[in-house]
């Protein structure tokens, strides 16, 4: 087996268990919310989605520090932080009093974090960029099987045991994640020169620079906007399906899990079908069909409905993530793979800072349903900016290439 190829697998494995982890909470976070209760008033929507932004906002001005740490002193111990920091804190949130309580935790939680970007840019360190959508379609895959397994065994839990033990269930499973990188993960990272390191953020001017980056991560904005929306009224919206709070818990764990099992089924496929047929080519594909699976959701009327829905939409949707990844990988200056995902973590911290406020103001003066046709119309949003941002980077390179013709003319004369 190729070294690349046993990093990889390796970090499918600390990336499985890792989210497995942070998503086990989400079916029942809005209904954590109302069993602590609020301290300072306010509605319960309004806590649930600033428990759900708290942490992203965090996250997205952290993760490009954390980045170019990581392009400066390694990729593996930026790994070895976000799993060991993330166990400590969503473990304290089990003892958390109040919804005030939690949303500190949550924030310092996005401080600490950033697995997918730490994982990320060592899978795509190791791998040769011509497998780039294979490496980070398997840690696509593995993301996508633990945001599948955590919430069904969130949910269950949940209803079985109550809420706390399922934060202190999270916070193991992140500190089994760590261990096993600390252990098993192996990085082949030679610090640059201190001469050659110039300034902390020198590698986002060059990466923002290079063209269709910029582009790359307006998308990667719009793919989890899309993707997070839903989540703080999901578990309402299946509660108002399902006419009761009695297992709604797990009905909804068994929504998202569906979601993300297909997302993973699809991932490493798509993944390697874009090494061959273009990236750009799976996005549009995939932004295209997960448009056309959210637009009946408004109309559902029962719980199985919406899962046979979203199971679809979350097959389409998982060739997004690999492709973007791979794209950014194939896009940027070589050597800046710390910040290339540091600022990608970012961008997609600051898509669920807004998202769950989005959501909720939208299922305020729409109702709920109204979330699923918003979530509908940014998917198209994702198809008709792919396709301009392709013509833009051809017209780049066509033009780097024409003005290189010229020198090299100019040269020989």
């Amino acid at each position: 087996m190729p070294p690349w190829r046993r990093t990889v697998y390796i970090l499918f494995w600390v990336q499985l268990l890792s989210t497995a982890g942070f998503s086990l909470v989400f079916p029942f976070l809005p209904l954590y919310v109302k069993e602590i209760g609020i301290a300072s008033g306010g509605s319960i929507e309004f806590w649930s989605g600033l428990v759900f932004s708290s942490q992203a906002v965090t996250m997205m001005v952290a993760s490009p520090i954390w980045g170019a740490f990581a392009d400066r002193y390694g990729r593996k111990v930026m790994l070895v932080r976000a799993t060991i920091g993330g166990a400590i804190l969503i473990a304290l949130m089990g003892f958390a009093q109040n919804a005030e309580q939690l949303v500190i935790l949550r924030t310092l939680q996005g401080l600490v974090t950033g697995v997918v970007a730490a994982a990320s840019a060592l899978a795509a360190a190791a791998a040769p960029r011509e497998r780039s959508g294979e490496a980070l379609g398997l840690l696509q895959m593995a993301r996508s099987v633990g945001v599948a397994v955590g919430p069904v065994v969130g949910g269950v839990l949940g209803d079985a045991f109550g809420f706390r033990e399922s934060f202190w269930i999270t916070g193991a499973l992140l500190g089994v994640s760590g261990v096993c990188a600390m252990l098993w993960v192996h990085e082949d990272f030679t610090p640059a020169p201190h001469s050659a390191k110039g300034g902390l953020f020198d590698g986002y001017r060059k990466l923002l620079a290079a063209p269709g980056m910029g582009g790359l991560y307006e998308l990667n904005f719009l793919r989890s906007l899309g993707q997070t929306m839903i989540l703080p009224i999901i578990s309402l919206f299946v509660v108002q399906l399902h006419g009761s709070e009695q297992g709604a818990a797990s009905i909804t764990g068994l929504v998202i899990g569906g979601a993300a099992v297909t997302g993973a089924l699809s991932a490493v496929w798509l993944g390697r079908l874009g090494d061959r047929v273009g990236h750009t080519r799976v996005m549009i594909g995939s932004a295209a069909v997960a448009a056309l699976c959210y637009l009946p959701q408004p109309f559902v009327t029962n719980a199985w409905q919406l899962g046979v829905l979203q199971a679809l939409g979350g097959f389409a949707a998982g060739g997004l993530v690999p492709a973007l990844a791979a794209l950014m990988n194939l896009w940027s200056p070589q050597g800046n793979q710390g910040a290339t995902y540091g600022l990608d973590t970012s961008v997609n911290a600051a898509a669920r800072s807004v998202a769950p406020m989005i959501g909720a103001g939208i299922a305020f003066w729409l109702g709920m349903r109204g979330v699923f046709g918003a979530t509908a119309f940014v998917y198209l949003l994702i198809v008709a900016l792919t396709f301009l941002i392709v013509r833009q980077v051809s017209a780049r390179r066509g033009e780097a290439a024409a003005l290189g013709l010229a020198m090299k003319g100019a040269g020989d004369d």
